[in-house]
């Protein structure tokens, strides 16, 4: 059987409140009264006892049956507290000289019905039905939304590195408004999960959010993918086609690789954004939509306008808030809260427990450029999750080219310098670590790093002046991290003369 429903059934009148009261209880309901807004506030919010069988804790309540004349707060106020305090609570008010503009007042305010005393069986069994079919979907709304939050909201993107902080900050900034947005940035450098951040924190929300890659559509299809077309339009047009601007009606389309758009569909592009207005293939219909648009770009458009590649106007007209996001090798200081994150992801759906990465492995990734930036980072931590045996993630679950390219990325730091990649710690004056080709023989990788991170950390050393903020921060280190590697190698700030 399932759970009964609770209604709270608020009139000063408490013949009406104790009448209505056994009648719903006798139709299955659990029932409780409150005389004032006051008493049903404090009830609603747990500070009154809802009737419950022993043992089982208070539950929220499914609908608000309210008189609209009470004294002190009239029932349209504690209307407006509901929806504003508990969402999830559908509310139908009665009144005993009810007026239409009451009754439409009541419903802009979000009561789910409107009904006139005395209230008949029927009625009121309509009236509660319709009222707690809108509960639950509300119910269901919510948790969606918590769902999406969890998701797409900006606690899901890591990045404590400045670049990134920006970014969240321009996030923020821009959701609340139509505004087209350009992104920029490498392929794989998250640019979906921003464009979804942005719509999910956006009154748009729980509209259609429509992504499209223009750079895996082939230039023919296209127009009919974007503008959808009509039955005939052409060869293969066996039915008429919605096209993502209409179907995201409303709501957001993200437009990824708008770089590779031809100057004809750029020129189409153009028109819908500036007039909000388009035609499907084949078809003399215009119609209107309301889309928040965001687009993006793995090349920079600057450079291709200057080259006649990309139309000028358009570049305009979609520059209007520009969202740059750094490559992963650029922001090495968040790949070790990235790898974290990953594993925590990929070690649920797997249904694995991990204790982390081992400090080797953490420091080949961090070695690592990453050509393919944060998505081919999450890619390498679920290889490593999938195979590892372990609870730690150690070197040797690292797939061949992160560790190869780690080992090539210490090489050329142990010749070329720390300061110069960091740029905080440049001296001109400065010797430069050894640039022949150092001849190994095979051993433990953890024994094969070594030299090459004392050359590195010494280098640094030297290069900051023997400042051990400065050079842990060059290094993207903590301190701690920093003075126990130092102690490790032996190396210890030489003594000043005088």
């Amino acid at each position: 059987m399932g759970q009964k429903k609770r209604i709270l059934i608020v009139d000063d009148d408490p013949i009406v409140a104790e009448s209505l009261a056994e009648h719903l209880a006798g139709e299955g309901y659990e029932t409780a009264t409150a005389m004032n807004a006051a008493e049903a506030q404090a009830l609603l919010n747990g500070a009154s006892n809802f009737p419950t069988p022993e043992g089982r804790a208070p539950q929220p309540v499914h609908v608000v049956l309210s008189d609209v004349s009470m004294p002190e707060t009239s029932g349209l106020d504690l209307l407006q507290w509901i929806k504003a305090n508990h969402p999830t609570t559908a509310v139908v008010m009665l009144t005993g000289y009810g007026t239409i503009e009451s009754a439409v007042r009541a419903l802009r305010l979000g009561a789910a019905d409107y009904l006139t005393k005395p209230v008949m069986d029927d009625e009121l069994r309509v009236a509660l039905e319709r009222a707690l079919n809108q509960q639950a979907l509300m119910a269901e709304n919510r948790t969606l939304r918590r769902r999406l939050d969890d998701r797409f909201g900006l606690d899901n993107i890591v990045g404590a590195d400045h670049r990134m902080q920006r970014v969240f900050e321009l996030i923020e900034a821009v959701a609340p408004s139509r505004t087209t947005v350009l992104m920029t940035g490498e392929s794989g450098t998250g640019k979906s999960l921003i464009a979804n951040a942005i719509h999910h924190r956006s009154p748009r929300a729980d509209k259609p959010y429509i992504e499209l890659s223009c750079g895996s559509i082939p230039e023919t299809l296209l127009e009919s993918e974007l503008f959808g077309h009509v039955k005939g339009a052409f060869t293969g047009a066996h039915a008429d086609k919605v096209g993502r601007f209409v179907a995201a009606d409303g709501g957001t389309l993200f437009l990824d690789e708008i770089n590779s758009a031809s100057p004809a569909m750029q020129l189409k592009l153009l028109r819908v954004l500036q007039e909000r207005k388009l035609e499907p293939v084949g078809s003399t219909q215009t119609i209107e939509v309301d889309v928040r648009v965001i687009l993006a770009s793995n090349q920079p458009l600057e450079d291709l306008v200057a080259r006649g590649e990309f139309r000028q106007d358009l570049y305009y007209r979609i520059n209007v808030v520009k969202i740059e996001l750094p490559p992963l090798r650029d922001r090495i200081g968040d790949i070790p809260a990235l790898a974290e994150h990953f594993l925590e992801k990929h070690g649920a759906e797997l249904g694995k427990t991990f204790a982390g990465f081992s400090g080797e492995a953490i420091d080949a990734l961090r070695r690592y450029a990453f050509p393919g930036n944060v998505r081919e980072l999450e890619n390498i931590v679920e290889r490593a999750a999938v195979l590892s045996r372990g609870q730690t993630i150690g070197v040797e679950d690292l797939p061949p080219q992160v560790i190869e390219g780690a080992h090539a990325g210490l090489m050329r730091a142990a010749s070329g310098g720390i300061g110069q990649e960091q740029g905080e710690c440049d001296d001109p004056n400065r010797k430069a670590g050894g640039a022949g080709e150092e001849a190994w023989e095979p051993m433990p990788l953890v024994e094969a790093l070594k030299e090459p991170e004392r050359r590195i950390i010494l280098h640094a050393l030297e290069a900051c002046g023997w400042n051990r903020q400065k050079t842990a921060e060059a290094l993207a280190i903590n301190r701690t991290t920093l003075y126990k590697k130092m102690k490790a190698y032996g190396l210890d700030e030489p003594r000043r003369a005088g």
